[in-house]
C-alpha cells in the first residue's frame, strides 16, 4: 500500500510540474511574438471611450463607412485575422510601422503597426521617411506614450477605428485603433 501511494504521489508531482512547465512556455512564445508585430490582447490599451488624436481629419466617402461589417486579415493581435468587425470611424492619414522601446522598460516592439501621424509627438504635415526617429503620443500599448520610436515604415492610406469580437473567442474589443483599408474586406 505504501509503495502504491508513493507511486501515486511521483505520478502527481510530475504531472503538476509538466501542467506548469507548459503554460510557462506558452507565455514566454506570447510575449516573443510581441516583439514582432503581432500583440497579443492583454498588452494592448483598449480604450471605449474612442478618443480621437487631436487633428484627425475624417475620410470623406470612405471605401468602408461607420456602421459597415467587414472581415480583418490584420494580424496585429491574436484572433484579429478573420474576425468580423464593424467600422466606427473612418480617417485620412499616413499610417507608421514603429520599433519603440516601452517607456516601462522591456524588450524592443519590432514593426508595431500602427501608430498615425496624428499620434507623433510634435508631428508635422509631411509624412516622416523610414528611418526616422520620433516621439510616440500613442497609448495602444503599455509604455507606448512617451516613448522613442523609429520610423519601420510609412503608408498614406485611410484608417479605420472597429469594433471586432476576437476569431479565437473573447469579449467585444471596442474602439481598435487602427487598422489600414487593405486590411479589410467586404462581409
Amino acid at each position: 500500500m505504501k509503495k502504491y501511494a508513493m507511486m501515486m504521489m511521483t505520478l502527481l508531482i510530475t504531472g503538476s510540474l509538466m501542467v506548469s512547465g507548459c503554460g510557462k512556455k506558452e507565455s514566454a512564445d506570447q510575449n516573443n511574438s510581441s516583439n514582432d508585430h503581432a500583440a497579443t490582447a492583454g498588452e494592448m490599451h483598449h480604450a471605449d471611450s474612442g478618443e480621437l488624436p487631436e487633428g484627425i481629419k475624417e475620410k470623406t466617402d470612405p471605401t468602408y463607412p461607420a456602421g459597415s461589417q467587414v472581415i480583418m486579415s490584420a494580424d496585429h493581435m491574436s484572433g484579429m485575422k478573420g474576425a468580423k468587425a464593424t467600422i466606427v470611424g473612418a480617417y485620412e492619414t499616413t499610417a507608421y510601422a514603429v520599433t519603440y522601446t516601452p517607456t516601462t522598460g522591456g524588450d524592443p516592439v519590432k514593426n508595431h503597426k500602427w501608430v498615425i501621424q496624428e499620434e507623433i509627438q510634435d508631428h508635422t504635415d509631411q509624412p516622416y521617411a523610414a528611418g526616422t526617429e520620433v516621439v510616440l503620443n500613442a497609448d495602444h500599448m503599455s509604455g507606448m506614450k512617451g516613448a522613442k520610436a523609429t520610423i519601420d515604415s510609412a503608408e498614406q492610406t485611410t484608417v479605420y477605428m472597429v469594433d471586432y469580437t476576437p476569431s479565437s473567442g473573447g469579449n467585444l474589443v471596442k474602439n481598435h485603433k487602427w487598422v489600414t483599408e487593405s486590411e479589410l474586406s467586404a462581409e
